[in-house]
């Protein structure tokens, strides 16, 4: 895997990471109601899930394009179809991520442990998501290097960004201004979905 190629990987997974959903919920929650370490907990257990999906995806990706490369373009173009979707979703969206940023119960690190796994292993749209993007980097990955670069990073890039969560959210100057720009947050999001489907198509012709 080439430098450059990394690179646009990087970039894919921070964007990928910083969208919100259920994911970002889990964490906020676990921050807010237990503490940073609650949330950071909940963060580096998501982010294995995240690992676990890119390796089976990686693996699954690489094996139908072996067997039949219209069945693999067919699914990145499905997969490009639902990020736009995503997209559109949340351009029309009337501030989202403010309902994510409630409150919660306290619990143990455990639990936060235990949701923070789930949340990312039992959401269908996190393997819809990576069978979106990683279908541009499959035949990059023809090393060990490149497959553990393809699996790690995503891994990595979630654990870090969802810990730079948990830490700015247990400041209590900071809560207040994300609900703020709650539709903000969520127009952008739309906007990077909605590039990131069009990169695939792109990849693809």
């Amino acid at each position: 895997m080439t430098l450059s190629t990394w690179l646009g990987l990087l970039a894919i997974c921070c964007l990928g990471a910083m969208s919100p959903g259920p994911s970002l919920a889990m964490v906020v929650r676990h921050t807010l109601s237990g503490g940073r370490l609650h949330g950071v907990v909940c963060a580096w257990a998501h982010s294995i899930g995240i690992g676990v999906y890119a390796l089976v995806t990686l693996l699954g990706l690489a094996a139908i394009l072996k067997a039949s490369p219209l069945i693999f373009n067919a699914i990145a173009i499905i997969g490009a179809i639902y990020l736009a979707w995503m997209g559109i979703q949340a351009l029309g969206s009337k501030g989202g991520v403010q309902q994510k940023l409630a409150a919660a119960e306290a619990t143990s690190l455990w639990v936060a442990a235990r949701d923070g796994l789930a949340i990312s292993l039992f959401n269908p749209k996190i393997l819809l998501f990576f069978l979106a993007l990683f279908s541009q980097f499959v035949l990059a990955a023809q090393t060990t290097t490149g497959q553990a670069l393809i699996v790690f990073t995503p891994l990595i890039i979630d654990g870090l960004w969802y810990t730079v969560i948990a830490f700015v959210l247990s400041h209590s100057a900071v809560l207040p201004k994300l609900r703020e720009k709650a539709k903000l947050i969520d127009r952008l999001s739309g906007i990077v979905l909605i590039l990131l489907s069009i990169r695939v198509i792109y990849t693809l012709l």
